[in-house]
């Protein structure tokens, strides 16, 4: 008997961190019986699999195929062209390095756990309160997503490739990493970076997902699969959450309406760009269409620069070099491991 459908229903279960008795009473079955099925001594009911599916937001389809080498996959990507195709061959090198790095020092990132039957908004609050984010701006991201488990790369990529983010899960190896596009805007790879949280908190299976530039912009989500509606909505409840947005517009609005001035001291606030935060505002109510629309045309730069001084900060010249050329960052993480794997070998020499 085939036991694929076994072996990948064991696996979502153990990413899960369910039991088997767990899990048999979320559906209602015994724990017998999805013993049985895990062995491949048994095979679903077509009604099993849909309520499997369900529960685990998955296709049925994911239950029957076998799962290909996910950097093959990615290759594999009809029509890619070459520069793209040399950005994922270095993006597959770095996470191999990664995992040498961490085998070399005894580091081994343990995976953050990943959820199932939950909404987005739910999810990142969840998240939150499992990190003891409070209700507090998240101030790094990039260091957030590492020490709970997805490693991640910021490498420019070529603009005909229109794309903005990648996930990656090995699941040989039970790692992840991301891909972010390193020549956009600071403020687009930080809301690109809680985008690719959300795919690794809960489609982790799914992988590799390759997520173009409009996939983080509302207005054009909808058009995409659901589980770029849901990354969408949990990054923007992750980075700015509603009763933090709230709570100083209260505290600081002192004339009726929101002003420019206010949107940009927000966004610092939360550190994500203009538009992520005009959006959010939108959202949530506080701010009119017309006014929105307004503030979104506007460059926010000149204003910025004349209120808060020098916007290219620590984290913008990172990212940017000589003449704008926008080069691949590490992690911090990463750069920490080869440093002290460099200082080990040194001492064993």
């Amino acid at each position: 008997m085939d036991k694929t459908i076994g072996l990948r229903l064991r696996k979502a279960r153990e990413l899960a961190g369910l039991s088997q008795g767990a899990l048999a009473r979320a559906l209602d079955l015994s724990s017998e019986y999805i013993s049985l099925l895990e062995k491949g001594k048994r095979m679903p009911s077509l009604q099993t699999l849909r309520r499997l599916s369900a529960y685990f937001s998955k296709d049925i389809g994911s239950f029957f195929r076998e799962s290909q080498p996910v950097f093959a996959a990615l290759l594999a990507t009809e029509g890619l062209a070459e520069a793209t195709r040399a950005a994922f061959l270095k993006f597959r090198r770095y996470a191999d390095r990664y995992l040498e790095l961490e085998a070399v020092t005894n580091r081994r990132l343990e995976p953050a756990p990943i959820y199932a039957n939950i909404s987005a908004e739910r999810l990142a609050d969840e998240e939150r309160r499992r990190l003891g984010l409070g209700q507090e701006p998240v101030r790094d991201i990039f260091g957030v997503c590492e020490v709970n488990g997805l490693r991640l790369l910021r490498q420019p990529l070529p603009d005909e490739a229109r794309i903005s983010g990648v996930f990656v899960f090995l699941e040989e190896r039970n790692a992840a990493f991301g891909l972010i596009n390193g020549a956009a805007p600071v403020g687009h790879q930080i809301f690109t970076a809680a985008h690719l949280y959300a795919h690794y908190l809960k489609d982790r299976l799914e992988s590799p997902v390759v997520d173009s530039p409009d996939v983080i912009i509302e207005e054009y989500v909808s058009l995409y699969p659901p589980r770029e509606q849901f990354a969408q909505a949990f990054a923007a409840r992750f980075l700015m959450p509603p009763a933090k947005v709230q709570e100083l517009l209260a505290k600081e609005l002192r004339s009726p309406g929101i002003r420019y001035e206010d949107v940009l001291f927000l966004k610092r606030y939360f550190g994500v760009s203009t538009a992520a935060m005009l959006r959010r505002l939108r959202g949530l109510g506080a701010l009119p269409r017309t006014r929105f629309e307004e503030f979104f045309g506007r460059d926010p730069g000149p204003r910025e620069r004349e209120i808060f001084g020098n916007i290219a900060g620590a984290e913008e010249r990172a990212v940017r070099s000589g003449r704008g050329r926008a080069l691949a960052v590490p992690s911090d993480r990463y750069r920490l491991l080869a440093a002290e794997a460099k200082l080990l070998a040194r001492r064993t020499a």
